[in-house]
């Protein structure tokens, strides 16, 4: 089961459960919903054109801006470089619904998320490594050598 939404000017191909980052929806928040659908799958092979009552859901992730892109002018023999930087505002929404001539294709619920306890170090295991380091002999110190004699110079 699938769908093909515009959204932002853009076409997406879209399933329940997917995560699409579509351009900045200003001032939305929680769900979402697509009315402009163009075309809808069953999941049987058919393509079907989609009807004014086809609709795709969506509950909004996060919202960010995406990874920088240089953008570089220069012209070659005339001193002319110019630099700039670009980041394009994104809002990540996950499909939650397909709905279309009576039927509703939902997503999967996430897990949710529990927070893991933190481990204490066990104070055996450190008192062990402690008692086994005092009871390991101590290395023998190499002999020092005697300074080599120095010779005047002089001949005789």
């Amino acid at each position: 089961m699938y769908a093909v939404i515009r959204a932002g000017g853009k076409q997406y191909r879209v399933a329940p459960g997917d995560v699409i980052r579509v351009e900045s929806m200003q001032g939305s928040e929680g769900d979402v919903s697509f009315g402009d659908v163009l075309a809808v799958s069953a999941g049987n092979g058919e393509v079907s054109k989609a009807g004014p009552d086809a609709r795709v859901a969506g509950q909004i992730v996060e919202q960010d801006r995406a990874a920088k892109i240089l953008v570089f002018h220069y012209k070659r023999k005339k001193q002319y470089k110019k630099l700039r930087g670009h980041r394009q505002n994104y809002t990540a929404v996950r499909i939650t619904e397909i709905a279309f001539d009576g039927q509703k294709f939902t997503a999967p619920e996430l897990p949710k998320k529990v927070a893991k306890p933190k481990k204490a170090a066990p104070v055996e295991v450190a008192e062990t490594h402690k008692t086994a380091k005092a009871k390991s002999p101590a290395k023998k110190k190499a002999a020092k050598k005697a300074p080599a004699k120095k010779s005047s110079g002089k001949k005789k």
